[in-house]
């Protein structure tokens, strides 16, 4: 290990961790992810779970990493449907009614925070519209968002904010199949009505990993965020200017990894990751 990465790494003093890829696979946690999480504890690291997937709710993510035997209170859990709500709190603040492209899950905690969630027809006209991994996509709705998204002023402009909560293309799984993900669902709406939404507030907005260090009182360079995917994860981490450490225990593979940054971690998994930690401090 180099000088310059024993000391970025001495100076973690928080880890953001990514979920589905990095800590368990589909339905399936990682044997290595307890003990990894153990070892943060006696290095006196703290630990947060960031997840791009805004399909399931706070407590249905709790839940399931208690399932899993994992660890985790309500502060230590962030996902992109909290920093979608937070977000258009402050950037349109007299927003009430959304049209919201996701899950009922999603569209509970949305409605939980005081927003309406429009009905497909256009006589419910919405304040904003929000796309996100939605599945329980049903065509009519997707048609209907289409007709929002596409809407315009006199002078031109879209007359409708357009959000999407995340840019994943794909869910990770462990089952035979491809779980379509908020990245490509925009790029269907794009490709219906030349649209693409006017900002993407999940990892890799930065934004996402900024409010859980305030709320911490630490820095960007006292934290590494760790992912299976450079374009998502990392890409955070960057962008923040944090640490950001990518394994290959989920999306994506050696190759893709052989052109990540110069200063982007790859390790196998986060059991390698938990072990260089450990090295930096001894």
């Amino acid at each position: 290990m180099d000088q310059k990465l024993r000391e970025r790494l001495r100076a973690v003093r928080h880890v953001a961790l990514d979920m589905d890829g990095t800590i368990y696979l589909g339905s399936t946690l990682f044997p290595y992810t307890l003990p990894f999480l153990n070892k943060l504890g006696r290095l006196g690291i703290t630990y947060s779970f960031l997840t791009n997937n805004p399909s399931k709710s706070l407590n249905a993510y709790l839940d399931r990493l208690r399932n899993f035997g994992v660890p985790c209170t309500r502060e230590q859990m962030y996902s992109t449907t909290a920093a979608t709500i937070d977000y258009i709190r402050v950037h349109y603040p007299d927003a009430r009614r959304l049209f919201l492209l996701g899950t009922p899950s999603m569209i509970s905690q949305f409605e939980t925070a005081g927003f309406v969630s429009c009905a497909d027809s256009p006589e419910d006209v919405p304040d904003v519209v929000v796309a996100a991994f939605d599945m329980t996509l049903e065509y009519s709705r997707l048609c209907r968002c289409c007709w929002w998204a596409s809407q315009k002023k006199e002078d031109g402009s879209y007359s409708i904010p357009f959000l999407a909560t995340n840019p994943d293309w794909v869910c990770p799984t462990d089952q035979q199949t491809i779980l379509v993900d908020c990245g490509s669902i925009c790029a269907c709406i794009a490709a219906a009505t030349g649209r693409k939404p006017d900002l993407v507030i999940g990892k890799p907005n930065p934004d996402i990993l900024y409010g859980v260090l305030h709320s911490k009182g630490l820095t960007p360079g006292e934290a590494a965020m760790v992912g299976d995917r450079l374009y998502t994860d990392v890409q955070t981490a960057l962008n923040a200017g944090a640490l950001g450490v990518l394994v290959l225990s989920g999306e994506t593979t050696a190759e893709v990894a052989a052109t990540a940054d110069p200063d982007v971690l790859v390790c196998r998994d986060i059991e390698e990751f938990g072990n260089l930690l450990e090295e930096a401090r001894q």
